[in-house]
């Protein structure tokens, strides 16, 4: 199964931890993951893409297919 997933980093507030990562799911809701490193947070959250189809399936329910699609846009603005 490919899917695409988002990946932050920390806000300039250190919400999530001062060097943490944080990956979600936008096609399964609910599944993230959160990791010091980009590379743990790339297997954290591999590793919950499969439990979370696994629990879809196990209770009867569909795996929704991949609808999100990511891409980059410019923006001029004036960043503070």
């Amino acid at each position: 199964m490919k899917t695409d997933i988002v990946l932050s980093r920390p806000s300039h507030t250190g919400a999530m931890g001062p060097t943490s990562f944080g990956a979600s799911v936008p096609d399964l809701p609910g599944c993230i993951a959160v990791a010091d490193s980009r590379e743990e947070v790339e297997q954290l959250i591999q590793e919950a893409i499969a439990l979370h189809v696994q629990g879809l399936r196990e209770d009867g329910l569909p795996v929704p297919a991949p609808l999100t699609r990511v891409t980059v846009v410019d923006v001029a603005c004036a960043v503070d």
